[in-house]
């Protein structure tokens, strides 16, 4: 049989897995990030990621055909260099040459939110589709797009940036500069802050008690003031489903994928999410007459869909990876 490494690049955590032929994970290595450090730093982290996956799984390096790394920012899969990620703060690295300078492996790499949305159309929500968008809600807002099962990345490799479209003008500032992105409010770091201007405005609220317990306050904090029948935790959730449905509802308007899935840590809110989301999206979505409507759902691989994705890029490269709507890779 035959393996593969996948590296999932977060802005929290390096995961790292050895995949099979079977999109299972037979091994692990995971380290934090600490993105403010320099990338000389986190590269070795990487690395050591790698080799904790491949000592935990017991596969010989000589069965790994290839390496893939999903990163997030612009990655430009012909030369191999990460352009810009903006959450790792890194600018024109040489990610791809570093990591086959390393093990002598062919490598590729792709957009995270991307590697994680082809993990998904290989084997998770979106299997079976023709086209899909894959949102992932974590530390910033991911997407991933697949059109006839290849991954859309745009002519200069940044296509997709659903999470740097704007939803409010002149709203919240986001980490790439802009203004009232989705990512600044449908993120789990959107979300804290919702929580946080409401603690302030509110100091009766049950919020309050939820933090002083926890120690902190997490994206859980205003879904479960709100399961408290807490007013002000439920008006949090209620304004963070609505900014979440207007940045879906954009997405559907544009693309109508067969499937749009999401998935990150909000999302183990499961029906207190979805249920209201889903409504709301019916209710604005411009095909909503049509007979064959975008199915949503919650992704099904969890943080296993970045790595079985990065894993299988060398598949995806094999197949061609769909840059613009005029010609392939």
């Amino acid at each position: 049989m035959k393996y593969y490494i996948g590296i999932d690049i977060g802005g929290t955590n390096l995961s790292t897995g050895v995949v099979d032929e079977n999109y299972s994970i037979v091994g692990r290595g995971k380290v934090k990030t600490d993105s403010e450090r320099p990338y000389e730093e986190i590269i070795r982290d990487i690395f050591e990621s790698v080799d904790m996956a491949v000592k935990d799984s017991g596969v010989d390096m000589g069965d790994v055909r290839w390496i893939g790394a999903g990163c997030p920012g612009t990655c430009n899969t012909d030369t191999g260099i990460v352009e810009y990620s903006n959450n790792l703060h890194w600018n024109n690295v040489p990610l791809l040459a570093d990591i086959e300078a390393k093990y002598g492996k062919k490598t590729y790499i792709e957009n995270d939110a991307n590697a994680a949305a082809y993990g998904e159309y290989l084997a998770g929500a979106a299997k079976d589709s023709k086209n899909a968008v894959i949102i992932t809600l974590g530390t910033g807002v991911g997407a991933g797009i697949i059109i006839n099962g290849r991954i859309f990345s745009g002519t200069n490799f940044a296509g997709g940036e659903i999470g740097h479209t704007v939803i409010v003008v002149d709203g919240y500032e986001c980490t790439c500069g802009r203004r009232g992105c989705f990512e600044a409010y449908a993120s789990a770091r959107g979300l804290v802050r919702m929580t946080r201007e409401a603690m302030e405005k509110h100091p009766a609220s049950k919020i309050h008690q939820l933090v002083e317990a926890d120690g902190r306050i997490s994206a859980r904090t205003a879904f479960n003031a709100a399961k408290m029948l807490d007013e002000d935790g439920q008006a949090v959730v209620d304004r963070y489903i609505k900014a979440l449905a207007c940045g879906i509802t954009n997405t559907i308007n544009v693309f109508q994928p067969d499937i749009l899935a999401i998935g990150g840590g909000v999302c183990n809110e499961g029906d207190n999410l979805l249920i209201p989301l889903k409504k709301l999206v019916a209710g604005q979505v411009y095909s909503k007459n049509s007979k064959k409507n975008t199915e949503i759902c919650l992704c099904k691989l969890g943080n296993d869909a970045g790595i079985i994705g990065a894993a299988m890029l060398g598949k995806c490269s094999e197949g061609g990876i769909l840059k613009n709507v005029f010609g392939n890779k």
